[in-house]
């Protein structure tokens, strides 16, 4: 199945495993043909950057963050990749990114707190990760900036197989966990299971001023304090099963829960506009959410005659559960006792049916498929207000979104140069209903009276993507690629929910059902240099989107803050990135990347006069050294610019991270890593409006230094490893 498709070998791609073939003569056989339409570049160092005509491929084999910590922390040491301090990621700057587990979507990394499963799901079980900034029409076009695809592990080895691990750090914090396959005749069994608790410390301290023609500015500062004590589980098994030499049948179940509740202390203070106290209060908060995401797939492959020639079906069920409720006690400067509550809760279930179809074609290699999917959304809020509780509202939105597409794309070489076109349809059914609204005059548990009844809203559309990658072999060491991708980035069914959610006094957030989807046009221009272990990339890339969602901060007054949705005019990014991978010496290897970013905002429809643009610089470095053949370090180090934003800007981020790994023996290593060793990793975000000037500072208590191990045990004589840019299933 998805994680253990290459177990028996029914990979047809032999050629993956080795540098790319010459360019094709017309003598050649169709077989060769199709080994040199891949264009894979890669070397026999699984640590190596790997790269195909639409994406790049980067092993977390020795990466020691991936060892101990999260899918988060792996992720900030690929290039092309940012991970700031709440877990959100952004690909080049853009913060659109679809992220896919083995070319299949998930919804833990959709909806409210994504960030938060990035941050907990354990990153030893990935083994590498593919970057595409400009996927191909095989894959859906969601995610204006491209897609992380996350590629599990996968065993090669008959016979029984497993490892355990266990890591420790501070304030009881730990992580363990334990992978098992059994591969025996024509079934394979596999699963995983993985537990994490973790304990941290948050703070913000927003310093804002609000303006207005009318009235005196009004400063204020609020200063939040958070304790937080969660744990997350992950739990997976799967069943292939080899029904005949061409066919494989498939399953799979997954299970992941989080958990986490936190206890908040927060002052806040306002002044008047002669400088003297003004209004203020202290607030205790008992917070906690709860993640649940349960999956059922299937899947099977037949496998014709001849290479590159194959079938496969995907079937899949998935229901995500996502509960946060606050409950808070609020002591005015004045005097008196008042409390506070809110619900927030959304239930996904999501239905995909997939057939996908490759067969050699002439001199190249034809794909087609088919992409079905449902996926139906339930919104509940809640708040209450005052003494007891006595007034408050509830709401009920309900999201539908189904997507029917089909695809085709076409890969043939051209002498030296290599073309993959591409076309994606597909027709997107959205239907809105703010089913109701209720207002609450003496106690949230009564009934209470409905002021708004919804009225369905649909948005229907039918819209064409086309992709073309193109590379072109200067040398035996040396390439030129050029590719482009249209591509879309629909509101989530949390921007779209109009209904007032609380997050504390004086702050709401709501959403805006009248959003556009944004579609973005991306180009990129490359050039690679590979030789032994040293490799070199130079892209320069340029992404036009129109329709961009974006948050915007308005004042309601009295210090109170709404953050909503709406889509900007135009905006356009784009920069040179530069990426290095080799040897300083022969015990020391070097990942080194940087990133110049210009980006350009027109939101003059939103009341911001003028066009807005800036440029800034990123970077992350990975020194490794083998000091001896049991003993390995590494450190790792990146720092992202300062970003623009509508309202104002973000503030660089910046972490380092050492590790080191002792191998006991070919079974049993110990593993040592520090977290953010210099206390330097906060998230900042500045606005600037006539109306509203405001910085926020978030501060998370990731240092950390971790104690661990990974034992590995069975296994027989392992299986030709067979690289597969596919992840094991169809693509997404």
């Amino acid at each position: 199945m998805l994680l253990a498709a290459a177990a028996t070998g029914l990979s047809t791609t032999p050629a993956l495993a080795q540098a790319p073939a010459p360019a094709q003569k017309p003598a050649q056989k169709p077989a060769e043909a199709s080994t040199a339409v891949e264009a894979v570049t890669v070397t026999s160092d699984s640590t190596a950057m790997r790269t195909s005509i639409d994406r790049r491929s980067y092993s977390l084999a020795n990466d020691l963050s991936a060892k101990t910590g999260s899918l988060a922390d792996a992720l900030r040491n690929v290039p092309s990749v940012e991970v700031d301090l709440q877990g959100n990621v952004s690909l080049r700057g853009d913060p659109n990114v679809t992220i896919l587990i083995d070319g299949k979507p998930s919804g833990m990394f959709n909806g409210e707190n994504r960030g938060d499963a990035l941050q907990q799901m354990p990153a030893d079980q990935i083994d590498r990760v593919e970057v595409m900034t400009n996927p191909s029409a095989a894959y859906r076009p969601d995610g204006s900036a491209g897609i992380i695809n996350l590629i599990t592990k996968k065993t090669h080895k008959p016979g029984a197989t497993g490892s355990l691990k266990l890591n420790v750090g501070p304030d009881g914090r730990y992580n363990a966990g334990l992978s098992g396959n059994l591969v025996k005749g024509k079934v394979t069994l596999s699963g995983e299971a993985g537990y994490r608790f973790d304990r941290q410390e948050m703070r913000l301290l927003d310093e804002r001023q609000t303006r207005s023609p009318t009235a005196p500015p009004t400063d204020a500062v609020q200063d939040t304090r958070t304790k937080n004590v969660g744990d997350a589980l992950n739990l997976r098994a799967g069943i292939d099963y080899d029904v005949t030499k061409a066919d494989r049948l498939s399953a799979e179940v997954r299970y992941r829960d989080m958990d986490y509740s936190f206890d908040g202390l927060e002052t806040y203070r306002q002044t008047d506009f002669n400088g003297g106290p003004g209004s203020g209060y202290s607030r205790q908060s008992a917070s906690g959410f709860d993640r649940t995401n349960t999956a059922v797939a299937t899947d099977w492959r037949h496998q014709f005659k001849g290479a590159d020639h194959e079938l496969t079906a995907h079937l899949e069920y998935e229901a995500t559960d996502f509960k946060r409720t606050t409950d808070g006690v609020q002591e005015p400067d004045t005097g008196g006792r008042y409390t506070d509550y809110a619900l927030f809760s959304a239930k996904q279930d999501r239905t995909n049916l997939k057939a996908d179809y490759s067969r050699p074609l002439g001199e190249g290699k034809l794909k087609t498929g088919l992409d079905l999917e449902r996926t139906t959304t339930d919104y509940d809020t809640a708040q209450g207000f005052g003494s007891g509780l006595a007034t408050g509202s509830a709401s009920f939105f309900v999201y539908d979104q189904d997507v029917y597409a089909g695809y085709v794309t076409y890969e043939r070489p051209f002498g030296d140069l290599t073309a993959l076109a591409g076309l994606r349809l597909e027709q997107v059914n959205i239907t809105t209903n703010p089913v109701w609204t209720r207002r609450y005059v003496s106690d949230m548990a009564t009934s209470g009276t409905i002021i708004t009844t919804g009225t369905p809203h649909d948005n229907d559309y039918f819209r064409a993507y086309p992709t073309l990658h193109l590379s072109y072999r200067l040398t035996d060491t040396q390439s030129l690629t050029a590719n482009y991708s249209r591509r879309v980035q629909r509101p989530q069914v949390q921007d779209l929910n109009p209904n007032l959610v609380y997050i504390d006094p004086y702050n709401y957030r709501s959403g805006n059902p009248d959003l556009k989807p944004q579609v973005t046009d991306s180009y990129e221009l490359g050039w690679q240099y590979r030789k032994g272990p040293a490799s070199y990339l130079a892209t320069l890339y340029f992404r036009d989107s129109s329709d961009v969602v974006t948050d915007v901060v308005e004042a309601l007054g009295d210090g109170v803050l709404l953050t909503t949705r709406d889509n900007l005019g135009k905006s356009r990014n784009g920069g040179l990135e530069l990426v290095a991978n080799g040897k300083l010496t022969p015990k020391l290897s070097y990942n080194v990347s940087a990133n110049a970013y210009w980006n350009e905002i027109d939101a003059a429809n939103l009341g911001f006069s003028g066009t807005r643009s800036g440029t800034t610089l990123s970077g992350r470095a990975n020194l490794s050294w083998q000091a001896t053949p049991k003993d390995f370090f590494q450190l790792n180090a990146f720092t992202s610019g300062r970003r623009l934003t509508p309202q104002g800007h973000r503030e660089p981020i910046q972490m380092i991270n050492l590790g080191y790994r002792r191998k006991v023996t070919d079974k049993l290593n110990f593993v040592v890593t520090a977290n953010d060793v210099l206390k330097s990793f906060k998230d900042e975000v500045v606005i600037d409006t006539p109306t509203l000037n405001e910085r926020a500072k978030r501060t998370v208590g990731v240092r950390a230094v971790f104690f661990g191990f990974t034992y590995s045990f069975g296994g027989g004589k392992p299986k030709p490893e067979q690289f597969d840019f596919g992840g094991g299933g169809a693509p997404g």
